[in-house]
């Protein structure tokens, strides 16, 4: 199979409404609802890297699978699935660069949580469901709000009202339990003024891998006022996700006699031997969004955008641990039978309460020759951590019900103003210039869920962070319109960054994590005449202290990353397009990259000869250097293409999409038995579009995932130890101690191999 798979990569390398009777109500609307794009969109002679998406792509594929893998056919994406699935925990990187440093926004309002600066798409599924379009842009980009864009940035604009009354229902079903149902209903005008939508969805996966479920459930309310010049809009969207822990990869040996297993709920024996799962290891969260939005016509010139929102989440994650320290979880230990009970199997609970709230802004003029821009945001966010111990095996002490053994609190404040402008110098020459100022309070007060061995006496790892930031981020460049066909352009950008929370509380015995700052350089050139398109784009991004992957996980399962002094990315990116008949059209990109860490030393956890960390007696973990030199920078592949096949002929439509991926080291230390390997992945999509009495219209079909049955592995973890002679659990490293070697370990996420959906839809 993986023969044909790879001869593929080279081979290959909803509702659309006419209201005839509302006509000038509807031109009204749709020229109002154009004021929603928030001024942080790029536009056609703005000097980024971009790519629109359109309702119609997004709908074409949108059968259960998450936003980042409706994304993965535009240029230096790729996309990665705990679950194995695409459905459940799933990310995105776009140019090698991570989730935390992709600033998302929807309506221009913050996604990413102020925090981790990660987006958990989990938490809004289908979201895609409801969208007018999105734009990703590559690079620093444009300002924007929220968490600083290091590497990319998405911007989702929600759909607008429709100007007549429509209904529709979708449903899926397929490999691994999957199935979705959505149900979308509108008013259209009433009045040629008001307009309500609503929809509803349910999303259930049983997951590729072993008890990897998911089960999701999200809605979206819309309601608006159309004035002559006047928009109001009051949006709220929001889901609830629950989904089975699968968030420990598997060892290589693990992944060639039973890829699907899961290791995640174990319950084993005194002598380490799984015997069961606990039934209840999952992950559980609600969020709620609110926004308020204005959109006002000030002139034929000003245009007003203010934004009102707030978002109210809480969760938690529960899960089975063998043979913890009590004293860890503040629990006494216990005698029986003369014996004290230092360890034992227990259940904690994890949870959060947060509330993320604020407002943003723009006015935007639009002249002649020059467009201009003045935004900005103020938001405040809070979300309590705290632990929970639900029960102790064989515990013979006092155990409070829910017993509480950490707390701490974070609190943000972040705000930014900028101006943009972009004004026409000559005829078809377009300067750009774009300048921010960002300022954000962070603090953490409370005590850490880790414990402290080298205290005396030892105690949970207290939280007194207090950070503030401040940051200058100006952009420029010139767009050159050469004839109609013919367009280039350059920016250079400076992006600046905060660490996430993870940075701080995962690197308490370290140096304190530093903010990073980007040098971002990027050249473009697009041709566009009929029947083809194409382009190019070069970028070099140029880091100071770039939070990078080490490899190496926490213990909920989350990457963690680690200040490198120098480093950089640099690419080029192809983009070609052809309508090669009127029903038929080829698209494909590609991008080559070079990703690098320089001068690179990497620290290694001292360990026993049992595996157990050594400690030192002022800095925790004990840590051995080893220094690398130029190092690749993990998860930031040299390659990777996509080609996509489309046909659209009288209601018959199929698409082929090909994705190839090449190596990919799994940590910073350059090491071949810690990568990904190269996979080339293919998926068919096919439907036939009908109308039948009393419907608009039916679409029926089936999309094959993985068409070719490659085996794969998209995401996994590493990390490095050094192994000493003679120590105890939890001892201090003697300043004799006998080194022995280094070892490495690596873990691997398993993808599903074929699998496919059926998939219907009935529009009213």
């Amino acid at each position: 199979m993986r023969k044909h798979a790879m001869a593929a990569c080279l081979l290959t390398a909803t509702l659309s409404v006419c209201a005839q009777t509302h006509e000038k109500d509807s031109l009204r609307v749709i020229s109002l609802q154009e004021v929603e794009i928030i001024s942080t969109r790029a536009t056609g002679t703005t000097p980024v890297a971009f790519t629109n998406v359109s309702k119609e792509q997004l709908k074409k594929q949108n059968f259960g699978q998450d936003i980042p893998y409706l994304l993965s056919f535009t240029p230096s994406v790729l996309t990665t699935s705990d679950a194995g699935a695409g459905i459940g925990y799933t990310s995105i990187r776009v140019r090698g660069t991570d989730a935390t440093r992709i600033n998302v926004t929807t309506n221009g309002i913050p996604m990413n949580d102020a925090e981790s600066h990660s987006i958990f798409w989990v938490n809004t599924p289908d979201l895609a469901s409801s969208l007018q379009d999105l734009q990703i842009q590559r690079g620093a980009g444009t300002s924007t709000n929220g968490a600083g864009a290091f590497g990319a940035s998405i911007n989702m604009k929600t759909q607008g009202i429709l100007p007549t009354p429509y209904a529709e229902f979708s449903g899926s079903y397929g490999s691994f339990n999957t199935h979705k149902e959505t149900v979308k209903v509108g008013t259209g005008l009433i009045n040629g003024r008001w307009g309500f939508d609503a929809r509803l969805s349910n999303i259930h996966s049983d997951g590729y891998r072993d008890r990897a479920s998911a089960d999701l459930k999200s809605y979206f309310v819309q309601g608006g006022y159309y004035g002559d010049k006047t928009t109001i809009k009051f949006i709220t969207f929001g889901g609830k996700e629950e989904t089975y822990h699968a968030w420990d990869g598997l060892k290589k040996k693990v992944l060639e006699d039973d890829r699907t297993y899961n290791p995640n709920g174990a319950i084993e024996d005194a002598q380490g031997n799984v015997i069961g799962f606990y039934d209840n290891q999952i992950d559980y969260y609600r969020q709620t969004h609110y926004q308020l939005l204005l959109n006002q016509i000030l002139s034929s010139s000003w245009k007003l955008n203010i934004a009102l929102h707030y978002t109210d989440g809480y969760g938690y994650y529960e899960e089975y641990k063998n043979r913890r320290t009590l004293v860890e979880y503040g629990l006494t230990p216990f005698e029986t039978n003369g014996t004290t009970i230092e360890k034992s199997d227990l259940v904690r609970r994890k949870l959060v309460d947060s509330g993320f709230g604020g407002g943003i802004f723009s006015f935007d003029y639009k002249g002649n020759k020059l467009d201009a821009s003045i935004g900005g945001g103020l938001n405040y966010y809070k979300n309590t951590h705290n632990g929970k111990v639900v029960w102790v095996k064989n515990y013979l002490g006092e155990l409070a019900p829910d017993h509480e053994y950490y707390r701490n609190i974070g609190r943000k404040t972040d705000g930014n103003i900028y101006a943009k402008v972009n004004y026409e110098l000559l005829d078809g020459v377009s300067l750009y210039a774009d300048m921010q100022y960002r300022y954000l309070r962070y603090k953490i007060n409370g005590n850490n869920d880790k414990w402290d061995w080298t205290a005396d006496p030892a105690h949970l790892q207290p939280l007194n962070i207090d950070e503030d930031f401040s940051f200058f981020n100006p952009k420029a460049g010139i767009f050159w319109k050469i004839n109609p066909y013919n367009n280039l352009y350059a920016s250079f950008s400076v992006a600046n960054k905060e660490p996430t929370r993870n940075n701080y509380t995962d690197n308490l015995f370290a140096a304190q994590p530093k903010s990073e700052r980007m040098f971002d350089y990027e050249l473009g050139y697009t041709f566009r005449k009929g029947w083809f398109n194409a382009g190019v784009n070069l970028y070099y991004m140029d880091y100071k202290n770039q939070l990078v992957l080490n490899g190496q996980l926490n213990e909920i399962g989350e990457p963690v990353a680690e200040n490198v002094k120098d480093s950089y990315r640099m690419g080029i990116e192809l983009m070609a397009g052809a309508r090669i008949t009127n029903w038929l059209r080829w698209d494909v990109n590609a991008t080559w990259s070079r990703n690098r860490i320089k001068n690179y030393t990497e620290y290694l956890s001292d360990v026993n000869e049992d595996g157990e960390n050594i400690y030192s007696e002022s800095w925790g973990i004990s840590q051995t250097t080893r220094y690398i030199g130029t190092t690749p920078i993990s998860f930031s592949p040299d390659f990777m293409a996509n080609s996509l096949i489309s046909l659209d002929y009288k209601g018959f439509n199929a698409s082929l999409q090909t994705q190839y991926v090449s190596k990919q080291y799994l940590n910073n230390a350059h090491q071949e038995d810690c990568t990904l390997d190269a996979y080339c992945v293919s998926n068919l999509n096919l439907g036939y579009t009908f109308k039948l009495k009393g419907l608009k219209s039916v679409n029926v079909g089936v999309t094959v995932y993985n068409l070719f049955d490659e085996t794969y592995e998209s995401n996994g973890y590493a990390s490095g130890s050094a192994v000493y002679e003679g120590h105890g659990k939890n001892q201090i490293k003697n300043k004799d101690s006998k080194f022995l070697h280094t070892s490495n370990y690596a873990a691997y996420y398993p993808n599903a191999g074929i699998n496919a959906l059926a998939h219907i839809t009935l529009s009213f």
